[in-house]
């Protein structure tokens, strides 16, 4: 068996059993879909009026303009469980035992970010369905949803990476949980509740510039049938340059035994 079979096997086992563990402790990735259901609701139905009419439109248009930055903000809140997961891992002292078993050393933070991915895309199904179910309508056709789908899941890789290296340099699972908050609460100063035109000069200018503006421009011409421009292109540079950090970041840190 070459090494590269051994690393699909022992990725596979290591995947396996992070997806089990969500299974048993599913309170952690329902709260990444809960949060985001409940900005929905509280913008939605407590704002909507005002800022819909203020946009140009009712609360319907602001359900359809605010939609995409929820699913995005849903993904993002995704982070918090992988850093949970990784640094209850370390401190638990299981990773110890791995290191003398014969696997793949990669293996393990593989397991890990793939698992999370699959558990933040199940969120995003959830938000989504929810959304619909509220009101939400979508123009797009069905090339257009699966290149929302992989939109969606290169930034739930991306974050993921960028939160596992998180877990490794946190000393406890509550600094774990707080330190990819930034993550989570990102897209609040972008594009997802307000147009970044509608906001300060100083304020508007970091919206532009931050990543989750152009993921959020993207979706929402995506999911709306519209043209999305340049802004398709700066997202996926960003999901790459974000994964590459956390990648190289946490391979560093769990390979040289320095995340302490």
């Amino acid at each position: 068996m070459s090494t590269l079979a051994y690393a699909v096997r022992d990725s596979t086992t290591m995947l396996r059993r992070n997806l089990k563990h969500a299974i048993r402790y599913p309170s952690v990735g329902l709260g990444s879909a809960m949060m985001p259901i409940l900005m929905l609701l509280l913008f939605v139905y407590a704002f909507g009026d005002s800022i819909g009419a203020g946009m140009g439109g009712g609360r319907d248009a602001y359900l359809n303009y605010l939609t995409p930055g929820i699913i995005i903000m849903g993904v993002a809140a995704g982070s918090m469980s992988t850093s949970i997961a990784v640094c209850t891992d370390m401190t638990e002292g299981i990773i110890n035992r791995f290191r003398t078993m014969n696997i793949t050393r990669s293996s393990f933070m593989t397991g890990h970010v793939v698992g999370s991915v699959v558990q933040t895309m199940v969120s995003a199904v959830l938000v989504v369905g929810f959304a619909l179910a509220v009101g939400f309508r979508s123009g797009a056709t069905p090339l257009e949803w699966l290149a929302a789908a992989g939109l969606l899941t290169a930034i739930a890789f991306a974050v993921t990476w960028l939160s596992a290296a998180l877990g490794l340099i946190s000393k406890t699972v509550e600094s774990a949980s707080n330190k990819p908050l930034l993550i989570q609460f990102l897209p609040f100063l972008g594009s997802a509740f307000v147009p970044a035109e509608s906001m300060s000069p100083g304020l508007r200018w970091f919206a532009e510039y931050q990543p989750f503006t152009p993921m959020t421009e993207t979706l929402r011409g995506l999911l709306s049938g519209s043209e999305i421009g340049n802004a398709g292109w700066i997202s996926l540079a960003w999901c790459a340059g974000i994964a590459l950090v956390g990648y190289v970041w946490s391979r560093s840190l769990f390979n040289n035994g320095t995340t302490r």
